[in-house]
């Protein structure tokens, strides 16, 4: 038989707290998370961040036990995957593929060579497509085989995105619905979705996806689930002082609790494992800012973990992409209409929406340019006698 290998692709996390800094320094080098002008600037600028960062994400972290549990659950994921796959009668070899820590992308791809696979189903654990999750790890991806020819043999199928699978809409609907149980009126209680943010321009600018694909998923849900509650989406983990999707999460439990909304549930939409964003984020921060706002009984719907369904979603997929033409890594930019990875678009002259971009990308080189100056004490302003 054919050996069959499943990559899964996901964010990862630091598994203590010394490994905060460098995960974030990781996770600011990449383009697709900060989108600058000159690459140059990427690994200084990601320096910068993580420095700046570090404490207080470690406190977070504190908070949630000391590191991410997402490693562990999505090896347990994995595992139940493969378990899952056999009993449908497909044999496979499962592979974990981080983008940010260990195990990373290029680990598990270098134990999949190893392993000499011969046809590889790559399954990002993003249910919606966009350029800093899933985008980011298909394009290193490409890289590794265009540059390994050993990789070139192995066929390999990708889903770009899958929140449309019955299955998945099933378990979160199932999911949702244990929570809603718990009051003592259901139909009346509110349902928010928070899906993980991206900035504004990543949409408007460079055509991603993510933000149609997420309002389809929360319609979808709803529908799946079936009942007459009222619900909200919004947008959770903003950073920097750029605009991000709107309306923003704490924003919008500020706005129902002045609507008198007294009953909440929360469902983590962006995300199928506990981490940072749910157990601390969602959990701690946001919980507060609802009961400072006047939400009296506020419950979060659990990430999807090994949900039976949700596994079966996940087996489900594999079995389709194993079935369908082959899709290549490069090609997954084009399905995706006007999606323009990273570098950016050349510079025009004139009054051009290009023209307006790269003023704005000046203005924020500059303003990176000062606050670097702040911190070291050395620079232009410092030599002229400004600072």
């Amino acid at each position: 038989m054919d050996r069959v290998g499943v990559l899964l692709l996901n964010l990862g996390g630091p598994d203590k707290l010394e490994d905060v800094g460098p995960f974030l320094y990781n996770l600011f080098s990449d383009p697709e998370i900060i989108r600058l002008p000159f690459s140059w600037l990427q690994k200084p600028l990601a320096w910068l961040i993580a420095s700046r960062r570090t404490q207080k994400s470690q406190e977070n972290y504190k908070q949630i036990g000391g590191g991410s549990p997402l490693r562990r659950i999505t090896e347990a994921q994995g595992e139940a995957l493969k378990e899952q796959l056999q009993a449908l009668g497909q044999e496979a070899n499962i592979y974990v593929g981080m983008r940010y820590w260990h195990p990373y992308t290029e680990e598990a791809i270098a134990q999949l060579t190893q392993d000499n696979i011969e046809h590889l189903v790559i399954l990002p654990l993003y249910p919606q497509f966009s350029i800093s999750t899933s985008g980011s790890s298909f394009r290193l991806l490409d890289k590794l085989w265009q540059e390994d020819p050993k990789l070139q043999r192995i066929e390999y199928k990708v889903i770009p995105s899958w929140y449309k699978q019955p299955s998945y809409l099933q378990a979160m609907a199932e999911l949702i619905a244990q929570e809603l149980d718990q009051f003592p009126n259901p139909d009346s209680v509110h349902v928010f979705f928070s899906a993980h943010g991206v900035p504004k321009n990543y949409v408007e600018e460079a055509g991603d996806p993510y933000q149609q694909e997420i309002e389809e998923c929360t319609a979808l849900i709803m529908q799946t689930l079936n009942r007459p509650n009222e619900h909200t989406l919004a947008y959770q983990s903003r950073v920097g002082p750029v605009e991000w999707l709107q309306p923003y999460t704490d924003d919008a439990l500020e706005e129902l609790g002045a609507k008198g909304v007294k009953d909440l549930v929360v469902v983590p939409i962006s995300f199928v494992s506990e981490h940072i964003e749910t157990l601390q984020e969602i959990d701690i921060e946001y919980r507060e800012v609802a009961e400072e706002s006047g939400i009296e009984n506020f419950r979060r719907v659990p990430a999807p973990n090994t949900h039976p369904l949700f596994i079966r979603a996940l087996a489900d997929l594999v079995l389709d992409a194993l079935k369908s033409p082959s899709l290549k890594l490069s090609q997954v930019y084009q399905m995706k209409k006007k999606v323009r990875i990273y570098p950016p678009e050349r510079w025009e002259w004139g009054i051009t929406t290009s023209a307006e971009v790269w003023n704005g990308r000046i203005a924020m080189l500059g303003f990176i340019a000062l606050v670097i100056e702040l911190i070291t004490g050395r620079g232009l302003l410092h030599m002229i006698g400004i600072l």
